[in-house]
């Protein structure tokens, strides 16, 4: 009993088999979120050649080494599906080969950890892209807890994460709801564009009030800003007051996404002077917020942006996209749904980061459990 140091590279190996073959296709090629999960590919896979890309198989990690302008953290996963993914190239795969010293589990929540973001960035190397090798990543000291240990504290993991994942089917069971209603009413009502309901503000911070630097996520929500604000000027930089909306329409060709968030504080936000700033008129709130917010309108953006490298849309493209004329009881209707969604997506997000959170908590009752152990 008691821990056991050991070299991280002792424990596990790369795994390179390529779909040489092309078993696998475009449906199977993955990216990784900096969220540390996998996600469908950004990348434009038009003419690509998926024979050099590796296999992620069940059980198996796969991370970016590049760690410089990610948000102070690494790109990795751990793929807990039945399925196969394949993934760039670029990307290193490996797996754990002493599976009776070290659970996949155990060692996915180890690297689920702030601290091991920020050892990472550390530990990495280069000059215009600084790296995380798999060299650097098989150097790592690791302490070990008995397997017996290491499962008591993956079974609480695991079961919070079954939980949460049962509360995230209801949320799309919700989702399902409320955009089979918006359809209904997509194919018995006008559609009208959104100018209708829409004007464009274009305050300024000009007095230099320390207001909250916000992004805007791609889940159509405000953030914390990830850019650094050391020098600069935010008397240039919009408010966004409670109730009023920020729009991204920059890269929505690239992304095919199109950013929209609504101030649902009680304080003034700053944003980038390149995003735009709005408020809506004789239109309930939710409910245009429910239908900017879909996919099919995201689509019909992105059908609609130009063909620079960054495939904007334009602030009247905007405007010309168009939503189904809901009378008032219809609106509402939908509002109470889009209300109910977004409260639920909420918690699920504060479940997410409570997942996240617990995991050095959980590393440490192990090592401390273990500890202890030997003590006795």
């Amino acid at each position: 009993m008691g821990l056991t140091k050991y070299k991280l590279g002792n424990l596990i190996q790369i795994c390179d088999e390529k779909n040489d073959d092309l078993r696998f296709g475009i449906d199977d090629v993955k990216g990784i979120s900096i969220k540390k999960i996998f996600i469908e590919t950004k990348a434009d896979m038009s003419g690509v050649s998926l024979k050099p890309y590796y296999l992620v198989q069940p059980d198996d990690f796969a991370y970016v080494t590049v760690t410089s302008r990610n948000g102070e953290k690494i790109t990795l996963a751990h793929n807990t599906s039945d399925h196969t993914y394949i993934v760039s190239s670029s990307y290193i795969v490996f797996c754990v080969k002493e599976k009776d010293l070290l659970l996949s589990d155990y060692l996915f929540m180890y690297f689920h950890r702030p601290e091991f973001d920020r050892y990472s960035r550390f530990h990495s190397w280069g000059s215009a892209r600084e790296t995380f090798s798999w060299e650097d990543m098989c150097d790592i000291t690791i302490e070990l807890p008995p397997l017996s240990i290491q499962r008591k504290y993956v079974d609480v993991y695991n079961a919070m994460l079954t939980n949460r994942q049962s509360y995230e089917r209801g949320l799309e069971d919700l989702k399902l709801v409320c955009d089979a209603y918006i359809d209904r009413l997509k194919h018995s009502k006008r559609r009208v564009p959104i100018r209708n309901y829409v004007r464009q503000i274009d305050n300024r911070n000009t007095s230099g009030e320390p207001y909250s630097f916000k992004g805007l996520s791609m889940d159509n929500y405000f953030i914390n800003s990830i850019a650094d604000a050391n020098g600069l000027n935010f008397s240039n930089y919009k408010i966004v007051a409670p109730g009023e909306y920020g729009g991204v329409l920059m890269k929505v060709g690239r992304d095919g996404r199109l950013t929209i968030a609504r101030n649902d504080s009680e304080e003034n936000y700053l944003i980038s002077p390149a995003y735009y700033t709005f408020k809506t008129e004789n239109i309930n709130s939710d409910y245009f917020m429910a239908n900017v917010n879909r996919s099919e309108f995201e689509r019909r953006g992105w059908f609609s942006c130009d063909t620079s490298a960054r495939g904007s849309l334009s602030w009247e493209e905007f405007l010309d996209l168009t939503i189904p004329e809901a009378n008032e009881r219809e609106q509402q209707i939908v509002s109470e749904l889009h209300k109910v969604l977004i409260t639920r997506t909420r918690i699920n997000e504060k479940l997410k980061t409570q997942i996240k959170n617990i995991c050095p908590i959980l590393i440490k009752g192990s090592i401390e459990e273990a500890r202890n152990t030997k003590e006795v």
